[in-house]
């Protein structure tokens, strides 16, 4: 059986205009040009901004994932599932070829209430049973033995919960074979300052840990014979690709338990400047400068089984939902704007920063799924 399975951060598809208190930074900019004579006639034009600008880059959204052309999508960064089927009704299904259903979603960590999602093509799989979704948000570092001495010099305790959103385990049976997605979304580089990607490895590698042990107590004895993926956002690289594709070493990522002799990154194969899912522009204060980097955040990591089935797997990354400022080469030595504005072909309507489809792009991955079934769940 043929399978083209896809990844997909969407970034914040969300029900609400803000974040809490915080104003989003779609809306941030916009609003800081004008005065409103109360904070209700402020609450109600930022309304109407974030609809125009949702509509935009759901728009753009949909586009990246109707060219992804995929039988599974897994997401990231889905507000609920009411969400997830009114983005799907109202957006992608006005262009992609394939029709989505079998949605699933639970509630995970994210203090921004934020979650990871699947959906599949709807004639994939037949009858209510087809597709089961097991939460594993409430598990605690204790629960799967993870904790070590540097989550606990971060301040965490055993007791807390170890998944920054969930690692949502998907069993899905297609009659002649059987295949288990395990989809994440890892804790972020991020933490406002220069060593954010270091301080918060010992929350990636935890949580790289803890999917490992899942996998394992899921298929016991038979887990390098058995038919799985490891997919989503892990936010680790052990290397990122700077301007004219040279290759930087970044040191270990903290997936290292998922990456190195367990699963099979099939970007792992494709040239360097090809390997990439995200790019980050940013201040460095260390360096003095700005820092360009492009670097695989998007996994789909294959089961041993599935990786020697597929020896040469099809891997696309769809790239034209990027704002122009991206440069979508590496190897790209003219960084000017004219340069970067002609670089390459996007979306109709595509702005320089936004509107965009995601700040990731859609990682797909082409395979041939064994006809083998899958012990079942304990």
């Amino acid at each position: 059986m043929r399978l083209r399975v896809a990844t997909f951060n969407v970034e914040n598809l969300i029900a609400r205009h803000r974040f809490g208190t915080a104003a989003r930074i779609e809306t941030a900019a916009a609003m800081s040009l004008f005065e409103f004579s109360s904070k209700e006639h402020r609450e109600a034009v930022e309304r109407s901004v974030a609809v125009a600008l949702e509509d935009d880059k759901r728009q753009m959204t949909a586009l990246a994932i109707a060219e992804a052309h995929a039988d599974i999508l897994c997401l990231q960064e889905v507000d609920s599932l009411s969400v997830l089927e009114a983005f799907f009704a109202n957006y992608v299904h006005r262009l992609a070829d394939k029709r989505y259903g079998h949605f699933r979603l639970r509630h995970g960590n994210d203090v921004r209430g934020i979650d990871v999602a699947c959906a599949m093509r709807r004639d994939l799989v037949a009858g209510p049973g087809a597709v089961r979704a097991t939460s594993h948000a409430e598990l605690t570092f204790r629960d799967l033995d993870v904790f070590d001495d540097d989550l606990a010099a971060m301040g965490r305790l055993e007791t807390d919960r170890l998944f920054q959103r969930d690692c949502l385990m998907v069993d899905v049976d297609l009659g002649e074979a059987t295949l288990t997605l395990f989809v994440c979304h890892f804790k972020s580089m991020s933490n406002g300052r220069d060593d954010g990607r270091i301080a918060t490895r010992p929350l990636r590698r935890a949580e790289a840990r803890a999917v490992r042990r899942l996998v394992e107590a899921r298929f016991g004895p038979a887990v390098a014979e058995a038919n799985w993926l490891i997919i989503g956002d892990l936010n680790g690289c052990e290397e990122t690709i700077g301007p004219g594709a040279r290759v930087i070493a970044e040191g270990e990522s903290g997936l290292e338990p998922l990456t190195h002799g367990f699963a099979v990154n099939p970007l792992a194969d494709l040239p360097a400047h090809e390997r990439w899912t995200h790019f980050r522009r940013a201040w460095s204060e260390s360096e003095g400068h700005i820092v360009e980097r492009h670097m695989q955040l998007d996994y789909i990591l294959l089961s041993p089984a599935l990786a020697a089935a597929n020896p040469a797997p099809e891997v696309e990354i769809v790239r034209r939902g990027l704002p122009y400022r991206v440069p979508l080469d590496p190897r790209q030595e003219n960084r000017s704007l004219a340069a970067l504005a002609t670089s390459c072909d996007r979306y109709p309507r595509v702005g320089w920063d936004r509107p965009k489809a995601s700040d990731h792009c859609p990682l797909v991955v082409g395979i041939d799924l064994p006809a083998r079934r899958n012990p079942p769940q304990a």
